[in-house]
């Protein structure tokens, strides 16, 4: 068995650390603090910390430190990563429910977002998204048909991104926009919750490595279990 390196070991540590003694918010020791706890360099000390919080263990306040996640909300990064990725690294279980997988012609708004010319194939697909059985997000996407001429006849989708890698298509980067919306009736049924309940609308671009349009997703996102996290600096001379 290789032996573990200072950085497995800290990461190690300090997630017994968060099990065992710590609160959701609480401050995590200073990166100065834990290269004096445990005799390792400040670039060790970076890369546990970078771990726990790709995991989604701690988040990260510019200018305050880093503290621990709350496991009862999900928080997402602005770190390009699927839906399954985000549940998957809280340790939670992802799952849905498909809603609609079908071929339709593009509308106009559609096709102008993927290059393509409206009434062009594209497939849709609809899901309800689940973590640990509660329902989170209601996920509406549309792709090429050219990049993907027999997913619609599939009948299911585990990954979509899975998908579109094997078709040579894989995701390498994204736009995303974010903004507070209400649901309507339909969308409070499917998401457990009341009508006009608040959400977060995100609008989201997806590219592969060659620079074309692979996916145009909207999603919803319950505002009372999801939030965005980012960290920013202020510019110079502002």
């Amino acid at each position: 068995m290789a032996q573990e390196t200072k950085y497995e070991t800290l990461r190690r540590v300090l997630t017994d650390l968060i099990e065992a003694r710590m609160a959701p918010h609480d401050p995590l020791p200073s990166e100065r603090e834990l290269m004096q706890q445990h005799g390792v360099s400040r670039m060790t000390v970076r890369q546990a910390v970078e771990g726990l919080a790709r995991d989604g263990r701690v988040y990260r306040v510019q200018g305050a430190g880093t503290f621990v996640a709350d496991p009862g909300k999900i928080t997402k990064s602005l770190t390009f990563s699927s839906f399954s990725e985000d549940i998957r690294a809280r340790r939670m279980k992802p799952g849905g429910r498909l809603l609609v997988l079908e071929s339709e012609p593009a509308e106009i708004d559609v096709a102008r977002d993927l290059f393509l010319e409206p009434g062009t194939p594209v497939v849709r697909i609809t899901r309800l998204r689940t973590a640990d059985g509660e329902p989170m997000c209601l996920e509406n996407a549309w792709v090429p048909e050219h990049l993907v001429p027999d997913l619609a006849a599939r009948g299911h989708v585990e990954s979509l991104y899975d998908v579109l890698e094997a078709a040579g298509a894989a995701p390498e980067h994204a736009d995303q926009t974010i903004s507070a919306t209400l649901v309507n009736r339909e969308q409070a049924d499917l998401l457990g919750v009341p009508g006009n309940f608040p959400a977060l609308r995100v609008s989201r671009m997806t590219h592969d490595a060659r620079g074309r349009a692979v996916e145009r997703a909207i999603s919803l996102y319950r505002a009372d279990r999801y939030d965005f996290r980012l960290s920013i600096a202020r510019g110079r001379g502002t």
